[in-house]
């Protein structure tokens, strides 16, 4: 199975510099193709990127969504037959529309042998109001459909105008990852992760407390006949977290709406739906397979409920400012039971700290950048709008 990877961008971006950055440090070991196609341009890019040893299939006819049909499905196409490769990256034009790109991959047809692994857009943070205002129509839809926002030359902005550009295009994209750390600080690796969303701090976190509580509470689980179909006595006054197939981490139904900075095809970091009251489970029903919109004997109690926070922020910290900020977090009850908090953020003089909390003590240490800033927060009657102000994020 050939993964298919589209790294669009508007022109002037750095889609090409980014996927040199890729195949140097994330993708060595892999067979590599890839598509590219500049609009009207001779393929400039094309003799750059053949030093790296991968085939590319030039097209110059014109604009990739103005060949959709032809060209660029009988080229994906041949790739797949004569090359049989790991990866196919295609780099679409600059003024190309991404959905285009992306229904152009599905109506191919040929599932059996590739995959649409990622869809990514790179977007300069020094012209995103610009090209928003002029460009809208291709510019806008690129980031719309954007799995992962890749910013570039945020190093040469102030971390304001960094912020102003988070904030329009989460006007137009409130889920994707946005990659907001200078790529100078950061390897291929880590941002071929953000690109292909598995680096998911709330999903490790979750996984890392179900353990964690399974090791804990083993001895209270008892079962029922006819009881909740998880196997679990939800009496107990203990906070249970328990995995099913994939399903929901706690088992339990979610009360609260969760302001996600990451959510992906309508779900949060955990994987789950977390809108209005949980209209939307998994094939209607929570993890531990019942429908809780309604009152009934196996209601799990208020207390039991199990919820994260996570946002990612490029904000910058001190060590003082966040020393007080995880201080009060691991004292005091006002912003709900915290049963866990994790994140990484850039840092006032250039570093990066790395923290970890459980109740009534945390810690801060060095680590090298990630992406972004994220930090992610655990427990249960969480109060978002006090966490949010607590570190002054959005």
């Amino acid at each position: 199975m050939t993964k298919v990877d589209i790294i669009s961008g508007f022109l002037g971006a750095g889609k090409t510099t980014l996927i040199s950055k890729l195949l140097k440090e994330a993708l060595a070991g892999e067979q590599v193709v890839l598509i590219e196609n500049e609009f009207g341009e001779i393929g400039i890019d094309g003799g750059f990127l053949k030093d790296s040893g991968v085939e590319i299939r030039e097209m110059n006819s014109g604009c990739i969504c103005c060949s959709l049909v032809g060209d660029f499905g009988t080229s994906l196409k041949e790739v797949v037959d004569k090359y049989h490769p790991d990866r196919i990256i295609i780099e679409p034009s600059g003024v190309g529309k991404l959905s285009d790109v992306i229904k152009a991959v599905k109506d191919l047809h040929i599932e059996n042998e590739i995959r649409l692994n990622s869809a990514s857009t790179v977007a300069d943070a020094s012209k995103v109001k610009v090209y928003m205002k002029n460009f809208g129509e291709f510019f806008n839809n690129q980031i719309e459909h954007a799995g992962t926002i890749i910013l570039s030359r945020t190093q040469n902005i102030s971390d304001d105008k960094v912020q102003k550009a988070i904030e329009m295009i989460r006007t137009i994209n409130k889920d994707a990852h946005i990659i907001t750390t200078d790529w100078e600080l950061i390897s291929g690796e880590q941002i071929l992760s953000a690109m292909e969303n598995v680096d998911n701090l709330e999903l490790q976190m979750l996984a890392e407390q179900a353990e964690k509580t399974h090791q804990e509470h083993e001895h209270e689980h008892h079962h029922h006949d006819g009881e909740c179909c998880c196997g679990h006595d939800h009496e107990h006054e203990h906070e249970h977290e328990h995995h099913h197939d994939g399903e929901c981490g706690c088992g339990h139904h979610h009360e609260h709406e969760h302001e996600h900075e990451h959510h992906h095809d309508g779900e949060c970091g955990c994987g789950h739906h977390h809108e209005h009251e949980h209209e939307h489970h998994h094939d209607g029903e929570c993890g531990c397979g019942h429908h809780h919109d309604h009152d009934h004997e196996h209601h799990h109690h208020a207390d039991e409920i199990f919820t994260s926070w996570g946002v990612e922020t490029p904000n910058k910290y001190d060590k003082l400012q966040l020393d007080e900020i995880l201080k009060k977090l691991a004292g005091l009850n006002e912003y709900g039971t915290i049963l866990r908090a994790k994140g990484m953020l850039p840092c006032t003089d250039g570093t990066w700290m790395y923290f970890d909390l459980v109740p009534g003590e945390y810690e801060i240490r060095e680590g090298k950048p990630d992406y972004t800033g994220r930090i992610c927060v655990i427990g249960s009657n969480l109060e978002e709008d006090d966490l949010k102000e607590l570190f002054q994020v959005a």
